[in-house]
């Protein structure tokens, strides 16, 4: 019998604004995929391209995300390790072991290793970051078109200095802002909401 590991990891947890997006991967030691790493040393169009890859050969992927209401709510450290629960979870085979970037583990029914760095040393880690940065910068692009005033598809929701300026400029009148992080609560003022969480 196979011991299927998955690798998992995260995008998101620093921004003002938008979700944070976890990824877990198995991949198929029959279909290797060659060029995984860390999915902040890779341009978009590689990302995207290994992306594909990834979605394609891997044995199983699964895509999980923590909303901004969740983030405010139980602070970003928790709400990651949700996503990466929710990620772990919506994967259709169920691995016996995950590897998860960074220096904590999510509780999983499976046992868990974490590795610091993993997503530029281990190539399941490398191809989660990937679905899980290309997955979230999809998603901010289309809050970019509801929301151009901000240009999330320039800094993807990370306290830039052209996203601080926008906030000053135009206040917060998002759900999509994270309330709880101290830059948008300097700007905390809600003008008008949509909902576009996920």
């Amino acid at each position: 019998m196979k011991e299927w590991v998955a690798g998992i990891d995260e995008a998101g947890r620093g921004p003002l604004a938008g979700p944070v997006v976890a990824a877990a991967v198995i991949l198929d030691p029959h279909r290797p995929i060659a060029g995984l790493a860390d999915s902040k040393k890779l341009s978009a169009r590689r990302r995207e391209a290994l992306s594909v890859l990834i979605e394609r050969d891997a044995l199983s992927y699964g895509i999980g995300m923590a909303s901004v209401a969740e983030i405010d709510e139980l602070n970003i450290y928790h709400a990651t390790l949700l996503a990466m629960q929710r990620a772990v979870a919506a994967l259709s085979v169920a691995p016996h072991h995950a590897l998860v970037d960074g220096n904590v583990c999510p509780v999983l029914a499976c046992t868990a290793t974490a590795v610091v760095r993993g997503d530029a040393t281990v190539p399941a880690i490398s191809a989660a970051s990937i679905i899980a940065k290309v997955t979230r910068d999809a998603l901010m692009d289309r809050l970019a078109e509801a929301y151009p005033v901000y240009g999330f598809e320039r800094h993807r929701g990370y306290p830039t200095a052209d996203h601080l300026r926008a906030l000053a400029d135009h206040g917060i009148i998002t759900t999509v802002h994270r309330l709880s992080f101290r830059p948008v609560m300097r700007h905390a003022r809600v003008i008008a909401s949509k909902d576009l969480n996920t």
